[in-house]
């Protein structure tokens, strides 16, 4: 845990956290994520047979524009010149995974792109079948991937432990 809160000034107020004098670095983030459904569903979005249309190319744009507007969104999130953004996904029995990565030339991160293209994809994919699916759930989303950067490499290993928040 760091010493201080970073995004907070001497006072304890909200800041956004200075990185003009870091040098622009090549960075990139993969983020996973899941939405869970009956297996009636994920054959229907397979088959491309949902009423709403194509739902992995509409989710995968929406993730791709997502990416793009992530300072929009997250109120202390820097703008950041996004180089690339490619959403991918994987149909499974009960799920689909969703999986974004990004890519950048700049002085920060690109973590909150990559999870907000994956949340906002999964989002979209539940939109496009909920009619079809009351039940789904959206759940996993992860950061597994960081690379570039002052804190350098981080990789998630598929043991990890998931957080017990008693809930």
């Amino acid at each position: 845990m760091p010493e201080r809160l970073t995004h907070l000034d001497p006072l304890g107020r909200a800041r956004m956290v200075d990185v003009s004098p870091k040098e622009p670095s090549p960075r990139r983030a993969v983020a996973k994520g899941r939405v869970y459904m009956q297996p009636e569903t994920t054959a229907l979005v397979a088959r491309g047979s949902i009423g709403k249309g194509d739902v992995l190319n509409v989710a995968r744009v929406a993730g791709i524009q997502a990416a793009k507007r992530t300072a929009d969104l997250i109120p202390l999130c820097h703008p950041l010149l996004v180089g690339s953004v490619l959403v991918n996904f994987n149909i499974e029995d009960t799920f689909v995974e969703i999986e974004a990565h990004v890519d950048t030339v700049d002085r920060t991160g690109v973590e909150m792109e990559a999870l907000t293209a994956c949340s906002v994809a999964a989002l979209t994919i539940y939109d496009m079948c909920k009619s079809a699916d009351r039940s789904m759930t959206i759940g996993d989303i992860a950061l597994w991937e960081k690379t570039g950067g002052r804190s350098g490499t981080y990789r998630r290993t598929a043991s990890e432990p998931e957080l017990d928040l008693g809930l």
